[in-house]
């Protein structure tokens, strides 16, 4: 439902310019300390995994790698999106060992962080998918780092979940303030449509049952239904009767997922796959050759 090209070559020219932007913050004019190395020696490298976690970033770790050494040589012990183990290799190299020293921290920062995002949404799309007669998928949110907005929500694809909308300008949400600076529910759907063509979708907050009845009414065909209790939940879904899709958002953690999707909504957006992610650990060894 988004508008940007997850393909494997969008992807590969996304890391580049990541990876640019990355590479000029940590290296600038030079490596002080790579430098002490024979700039002829060559050099091989695992990179560990230190718990169990969903493999994500290589594009990002190649592309750091190759900027300094298009001639290194990478071999991937576990795929992009597949789960790996404590202690497991993910990754070999060999190539010289100035650019393996320099690219080190580049290629740890995103494997940690989008191998977090997409262990993050894993677990959440996992609780979802034990749910009798579940149909809710897992969403993202506009909550991400800025500058790594694409990155994260590739990580979140990787861990099973869906995209969101990129940004303000591919889709309508139109929230509370926008309903209240519109003139309410049916004034802002109506006005919403002359965005229609170039939106990816039109979804209308609302905070309450009579709201959404007002929604429906108006042809509305996403709502996001906020904050709600597992009873409202459940007589939305009774109200809704199919006409429209219902995402959930606010109250999501891992003690409310599951009830939340038995409510028989369609997509529960949490912010916190993108917002409140911890590091996955990983280390890199250089071995003498």
């Amino acid at each position: 439902m988004t508008h940007f090209d997850f393909s494997k070559d969008a992807i590969a020219r996304l890391a580049q310019a990541d990876v640019a932007r990355a590479l000029a913050e940590d290296v600038g004019s030079g490596d002080l300390t790579a430098a002490l190395v024979d700039r002829q020696r060559i050099a091989r490298a695992r990179v560990v995994l230190r718990e169990s976690a969903v493999l994500c970033g290589q594009p990002w770790a190649q592309a750091a790698l190759q900027a300094l050494a298009s001639e290194a040589k990478m071999k991937w012990q576990v795929a992009e999106g597949a789960r790996g183990q404590a202690n497991d290799v993910v990754l070999t190299l060999e190539g010289p060992a100035q650019a393996l020293l320099t690219a080190e921290r580049t290629m740890l920062n995103f494997l940690q962080l989008l191998s977090a995002v997409a262990t993050h949404t894993a677990q959440f799309v996992a609780a979802v998918q034990a749910v009798p007669g579940n149909r809710a998928q897992i969403v993202d949110t506009r909550k991400t780092l800025p500058g790594l907005r694409l990155a994260q929500k590739y990580a979140v694809r990787c861990g099973g979940g869906t995209n969101h909308r990129i940004g303000l300008y591919d889709a309508v949400l139109i929230k509370e303030n926008h309903i209240a600076a519109a003139g309410g529910v049916a004034a802002a759907l109506q006005r919403a449509q002359a965005a229609a063509a170039q939106a990816a979708f039109i979804e209308i907050e609302v905070e309450t049952l009579q709201q959404l009845h007002e929604a429906l009414q108006a042809g509305a065909s996403m709502v996001l239904l906020d904050n709600m209790t597992h009873a409202q939940l459940r007589e939305a879904v009774a109200i809704n009767a199919g006409r429209a899709i219902l995402e959930v958002s606010g109250g999501v953690n891992m003690q409310t997922v599951q009830s939340i999707a038995a409510t028989g909504v369609d997509r529960i957006s949490i912010g916190t796959l993108t917002k409140d992610v911890r590091a996955i650990d990983f280390s890199m060894r250089m071995e003498e050759v």
